[in-house]
């Protein structure tokens, strides 16, 4: 996710940022719901499954912000073919909603060490699944089998870790209904969607692990973390001028 979250601090209850909500919108969202225009609407209507919203974003290169942090939304996407992680749940979010399913997204807390992580929840039988971009092999889609929220939220768990090995995964978020802001904030925008960020890190968070359980945790060893640093999209070298 964008560097800017990695040392932002969680607000308590009474300073917690204030948002406005919006009513729930329809259950699916047709091209005028969303301000997409018809060929991008096209694209996202294709992705009819999770694994094929998946698939997709898989096959679209990381953004490695070389011009600086962003937080493109779904419109930008398209056009930019380039996203990171809360870039992707945005995308497969509006590929959820425009086939009826809620676009629901998760938060991931870190330590600061760390980058916090976006995911996009689905449910099939009443169990828990994710669709998940990034640019490694740890932290992507999770098949419908967990039962709770924090089930999901620990199978990131062990491979959610910093680059001397530590450990860093530390809550989840409440998922958060993106019907419930207007598009025009993370769907259709031409600036980064800052305030969506903002939203979704300032959401109440469930600790994972206890204060005694971190001073327990073992850092990943030589070979996990080797295998860490496999990526999918490296970062392409500097062009001399």
């Amino acid at each position: 996710m964008a560097a800017r979250t990695r040392n932002a601090k969680k607000a308590g209850p009474e300073g917690a940022p204030s948002f406005e909500l919006r009513p729930l919108r329809p259950r699916f969202a047709r091209p005028d719901h969303l301000g997409l225009r018809a060929a991008e609407y096209a694209i996202l209507a294709r992705l009819d499954t999770p694994a094929k919203i998946q698939a997709f974003l898989n096959a679209i290169p990381i953004n490695h912000e070389i011009g600086g942090e962003t937080v493109l939304s779904v419109r930008e996407v398209l056009r930019q073919r380039r996203a990171h992680c809360i870039e992707g749940a945005m995308v497969a979010a509006a590929a959820l909603w425009i086939h009826g399913e809620p676009p629901l997204v998760l938060h991931l807390d870190c330590d600061i060490s760390d980058y916090p992580h976006v995911i996009t929840l689905f449910r099939r039988s009443g169990a828990w699944g994710a669709i998940s971009k990034t640019n490694g092999a740890p932290l992507r889609y999770r098949d419908p089998i967990y039962r709770t929220l924090r089930e999901l939220a620990l199978s990131y768990f062990h491979e959610y870790s910093n680059r001397r090995g530590h450990k860093t995964l530390r809550s989840y978020s409440l998922p958060f209904d993106l019907r419930r802001i207007d598009p025009s904030e993370w769907v259709t925008a031409s600036k980064s969607c800052w305030s969506t960020h903002d939203r979704l890190a300032a959401l109440r968070h469930y600790p994972l692990i206890s204060k005694r359980q971190e001073r327990l945790l073992a850092k990943r060893d030589k070979f996990e973390r080797k295998a860490s640093r496999l990526v999918e999209y490296p970062r392409p070298a500097k062009v001399e001028a």
